[in-house]
């Protein structure tokens, strides 16, 4: 089975929760600290598509204020809400585990068990 990877933030309890978690069942996932390394349009596109996410929107976290700063509502468009996660990476929503084309989001962390079948 492919490795897995996680869209990772240190200061998120469930972020931490989850890797822990996925290091507990004998996991080594490649960590991406998408803060430091945001993912470009082309890498969420296929986060969404991953996912299952019928709408980009779903992707996001609306009560973070970068959210207006991005003008965003639950009317906009996949491309306008892509670009908002890739110039405020902040905005996705968190955790993303990623095993070859399949992803979840760990909330709740145990989400992420679902990968490891």
């Amino acid at each position: 089975m492919s490795s897995l990877t996680i869209y990772h933030n240190a200061k998120c309890t469930k972020s931490r929760q989850t890797l822990e978690l996925l290091q507990d069942q004998g996991e080594d996932p490649e960590i991406i600290q998408y803060l430091d390394t945001p993912p470009d349009v082309k890498t969420l596109r296929s986060l969404v598509h991953k996912l299952g996410l019928e709408r980009a929107h779903d992707l996001v976290r609306k009560q973070e204020k970068e959210y207006k700063e991005a003008g965003l509502s639950k009317d906009s468009d996949d491309e306008t809400v892509l670009q908002a996660i890739a110039d405020y990476p902040k905005l996705l929503e968190r955790p993303v585990v990623v095993r070859g084309d399949q992803a979840v989001i760990g909330r709740p962390p145990e989400n992420a068990l679902e990968l490891l079948g």
